[in-house]
């Protein structure tokens, strides 16, 4: 039985997984280097718990019940202890993501199973970090996490059945759709829409349309809710750009390759909705109101 959480990482993701698992009963230990990142994240939480009782779909004794099965920690150590489940939210870097697995694995206890919310590194690499490869599997939660009903739940090569079978049913607890996938660069999700949104930056690249007509023609043309550009503002042009030289790098095909206007506009700190300004400019409004003036006419 899955009971106790650790969620490590308390930005976007991290929150919003940790937000998720609360409301459904689990008990939380959001985890974090930085204090200030913590309360930000219970900050979200608590916001979008706000959110949701505006609409009615929740009490406010529920709201204090979810916010109650949180608990912070700056320390890792301290915060696994009691964990059935660990699930990693940190930054999309292979790095970091392997020096934190290696101390998960020393930390948690000999059942504790490992996830990692990666939206494109291979979880046979990560599990190598560890010495429970079986017990190590992708989470991958789509943002904004409490609403999106999909997860991409990701076979390493030496993920055991039972850590599958243990992570896919408690997946539909969380009210989700969870889907088996296996592990290749950029799993499902990703490896069909960053191409998407690469060949949509290529398209502005070449100046067969501006940012707005691309949008509205994925908008109104394909039913998309969000135009491919605005969505690359919300995802992060970095993690865009990262996923991008993973898979680039996993499959050595150049369809693959990052466009070179998103490479310099993550050199230049033009990272979309985070930032500020990416293919808009959010500096009145998050709600890609106004075209960033680089690619204005």
């Amino acid at each position: 039985m899955i009971k106790n959480i650790v969620v490590i990482g308390a930005g976007t993701m991290g929150n919003g997984i940790a937000h998720t698992f609360a409301q459904s009963g689990f008990k939380v230990n959001l985890v974090d280097v930085s204090q200030e990142a913590l309360d930000r994240g219970l900050k979200t939480i608590t916001t979008n718990l706000d959110r949701i009782i505006a609409k009615g779909n929740l009490t406010e004794e529920q709201k204090a019940e979810t916010l109650g099965n949180i608990t912070t920690f700056t320390a890792l150590q301290d915060a696994v202890g009691s964990a059935d489940l660990i699930v990693e939210a940190a930054t999309e870097n292979q790095e970091l993501k392997l020096k934190i697995f290696g101390q998960m694995d020393e930390f948690a206890t000999e059942n504790c199973i490992l996830a990692t919310n990666t939206s494109s590194i291979s979880i046979t690499k990560i599990a190598a970090a560890t010495k429970r490869a079986d017990k190590v599997i992708g989470m991958h939660f789509m943002n904004p996490v409490p609403i999106m009903k999909l997860v991409e739940i990701i076979k390493g090569y030496s993920t055991s059945k039972e850590t599958f079978d243990a992570i896919y049913e408690m997946s539909k607890t969380l009210g989700k759709v969870p889907v088996e996938v296996n592990d290749y660069p950029g799993f499902v999700a990703n490896r069909i829409l960053m191409p998407m949104i690469n060949e949509s930056i290529e398209t502005l690249y070449n100046g067969v349309a501006g940012v707005e007509e691309i949008d509205t023609v994925m908008k109104l043309g394909m039913a998309h809710p969000m135009g491919p550009l605005q969505l690359a503002d919300f995802i992060g042009l970095d993690v865009c750009l990262a996923i991008l030289n993973v898979m680039y790098d996993g499959f050595k095909n150049p369809k693959y390759a990052p466009n070179p206007l998103l490479v310099n506009m993550v050199m230049a700190g033009k990272l979309g909705v985070k930032s500020g300004e990416g293919f808009y400019d959010y500096s009145e409004s998050k709600k890609a109101e106004k075209v960033a003036k680089m690619f204005s006419k």
